[in-house]
């Protein structure tokens, strides 16, 4: 039997621009475009009677622009947002992570007139994240102003669902070492800049150990990741530059189109080597070569994503004896990559979000 269509409300003041996104999305049987508004206020208004999965909102609009329409949104009427906009293109990362920090699941750059090939390329990667965002389960957060908002991740609804030990196996790896964590790497995809900033922002400035991340973004967007992400961290934040041995009090990214490993040495080295589970960078690549390099020694923490990418490297740590972290499935916005890790019984814990950084703390410590 087949499920009902995805209902999406579109709120967008172009009327040029709506047409072309209603008819994108109304393309595809699985998308049902149940309502269309001309400004926040007015999308508000409709919400509660066409009750939509998803809305995609512009950010530019008279009455209401989008950031304050997902801040209302998110208070009263919890549901993914997808921004799609002129405004949140390569070059504005600030706009970006704002409306991630307020409380959207995703951006998609608004289609440009060209190519009939172009558009039928945007009008998939449409469809296809707005299919993903369907997913998404949201609660609603407590009113703040949009600079404000912090704890990241945490917007997400608790669902009574209990791993089963039939199907996830959660304890295959035991770590029994009581060797100190002399780097820690963390592998994200979709919902990941929200989670990174939860983990990052608690780690204070006397962090003993290096950390790694990896994370699967938008080509041109990384820079803009990184610079967001420093402004609330005590640590230096910045793109692993090759050649470099990672040190304490800063976080390293991987860079775009490149896998990130280690030398003989522990040093940053980059690689062109094809994709690994679609991604370049790949956390798995990451993973693995920490494992190799750092043996017990290393920590891994897998957060919410599409996918399977990073699970076998969090099983390469914890086969060397590392630590090994999980992001749990009521604070995922995707339970993909985490769950597969936990299924090979690579996750020694399973965490919320917000529980991940105090682990971090009292783990990294050594004080097992």
């Amino acid at each position: 039997m087949s499920r009902p269509p995805i209902r999406v409300l579109l709120v967008e003041d172009s009327p040029i621009a709506l047409a072309i996104l209603k008819r994108m999305l109304s393309s595809s049987p699985e998308i049902e475009v149940v309502g269309t508004a001309g400004s926040g206020r007015e999308a508000l208004t409709l919400i509660p009677q066409v009750q939509p999965q998803v809305i995609c909102t512009d950010l530019n609009m008279p009455q209401m622009n989008g950031l304050e329409f997902i801040v209302e949104v998110m208070t009263r009427f919890p549901r993914p947002v997808l921004v799609v906009s002129a405004s949140v293109q390569k070059q504005d990362t600030e706009n970006v992570f704002k409306l991630l920090q307020a409380g959207a699941v995703d951006v998609f750059p608004k289609p440009n007139a060209g190519l009939a090939s172009d558009y039928e390329r945007a009008k998939q990667e449409l469809i296809s994240k707005v299919k993903i965002l369907s997913g998404v389960t949201v609660f609603t957060q407590h009113r703040k102003e949009p600079s404000a908002i912090s704890g990241l991740g945490a917007g997400l609804k608790p669902q009574a669902k209990e791993l089963s030990a039939q199907k996830l196996k959660t304890e295959t790896y035991s770590r029994t070492s009581t060797t100190p964590a002399k780097i820690l790497v963390i592998g994200a995809s979709t919902g990941g800049p929200q989670a990174l900033h939860n983990i990052i922002s608690q780690l204070p400035s006397n962090f003993p150990v290096p950390v790694i991340c990896i994370q699967h973004i938008s080509e041109g967007f990384l820079q803009g990741l990184v610079d967001w992400l420093g402004v609330k961290s005590h640590l230096l934040v910045k793109i692993a530059p090759q050649g470099e041995l990672p040190r304490p009090g800063t976080i390293y990214f991987a860079p775009e189109r490149r896998h990130l490993e280690l030398n003989s040495q522990g040093k940053f080295i980059y690689s062109a080597t094809p994709p690994v589970s679609g991604h370049c960078p790949s956390v798995t690549v990451t993973f693995k070569s920490i494992a190799n390099f750092y043996g017990r020694a290393s920590a891994g923490v897998l957060l919410t994503g599409m996918g399977r990418d990073g699970a076998d490297g969090m099983e390469a740590i914890a086969r060397a004896g590392g630590l090994t972290i999980a992001q749990d499935e009521t604070s995922c916005v995707v339970f993909g990559m985490p769950k597969e890790a936990i299924a090979l019984g690579a996750a020694q814990y399973i965490l919320p979000i917000n529980d991940i950084a105090p682990m971090l703390l009292a783990k990294i410590s050594g004080k097992n």
